[in-house]
């Protein structure tokens, strides 16, 4: 689970996720600062080794999302401003995500991008902001969304990016269907089995547990989660299939944050207080 290795130990890159859901989920609540030692130790009750745990610290500072200060004999790690920033706006996305219902007025934003070949990274980081933004992608250089209210969202990224693009608007013509350009922009075939699967794992999420178990449970149950908001532009019920297994993930998210986000603070709270 979560990209460990046959010996029980984290990857490289699991280890990377697993802290920055530790940092939006716990550091950035509590005043945006934490103790190696509570980093460390949170990890640790998800099978990260301690090694594994300070070289991630040490790969998120050098990328400038964590600043060290030397207390006498500790370390004391805090969130720079970049940092706070981007998780505070994930946290908007990923704990809002699925929650309130909209209606749809039947309009898309259809977006004409193209990246040419050599700028392979552009092309990326573009292919991540627009998915993060609700886009979906119908080709090389088209993509969709059904809220029109992401249009100024989508030049923001576009523009930043340095991105030359055209967008229109408006309700799918009489050729073809809406549902269709849902399925083919966003795999909702994988994206249900994908909710199916968050089901499966934590379908004891609501059970009581230790403050320590609490710690593991949320941490892996927000990082489990947080992919979501990339795969699923939470579209409109119009489009979706019927039993669309989301809406029970959604909740189902929600009932487990709420029993477990209290234990894990109190852990926090008390190793950080040691």
């Amino acid at each position: 689970m979560l990209g460990a290795r046959r010996d029980g130990s984290a990857t490289v890159e699991t280890t990377r996720g697993l802290l920055m859901t530790m940092l939006g989920e716990f550091v950035r609540p509590a005043g945006g600062a934490a103790w190696t030692r509570t980093l460390v130790s949170g990890l640790d009750l998800l099978g990260v080794k301690e090694k594994a745990a300070r070289q991630a610290l040490s790969r998120l500072e050098a990328d400038g999302w964590l600043r060290r200060e030397r207390i006498g004999r500790q370390a004391r790690w805090s969130l720079t401003g970049h940092a706070s920033q981007l998780l505070e706006e994930g946290a908007e996305r990923i704990y809002g995500f699925g929650r309130a219902g909209r209606s749809w007025n039947g309009e898309w934003v259809v977006l004409l991008a193209s990246v040419p070949e050599p700028q392979r990274a552009t092309r990326y980081r573009m292919a991540q902001r627009l998915s993060w933004i609700g886009f979906g992608p119908l080709g090389p250089a088209i993509w969709v969304c059904p809220w029109t209210s992401q249009e100024a969202a989508a030049h923001h990224v576009l523009e930043e990016l340095g991105v030359e693009a055209t967008s229109f608007r408006g309700p799918v013509g009489a050729v073809g269907s809406a549902d269709v350009v849902a399925r083919r922009a966003w795999a909702l075939g994988d994206l249900g089995e994908a909710y199916v699967q968050f089901l499966a794992d934590f379908s004891n999420g609501t059970n009581e547990v230790d403050d320590a178990a609490a710690v593991a449970g949320l941490t892996r149950l927000v990082h489990a989660w947080r992919k979501f908001p990339f795969l699923d532009p939470d579209l409109p019920a119009e489009l979706l299939p019927v039993g669309w297994p989301g809406h029970q993930a959604t909740e189902h998210f929600a009932a487990c944050r709420d029993r477990w986000r209290e234990p894990a603070r109190r852990w926090w709270s008390k190793v950080e207080g040691e």
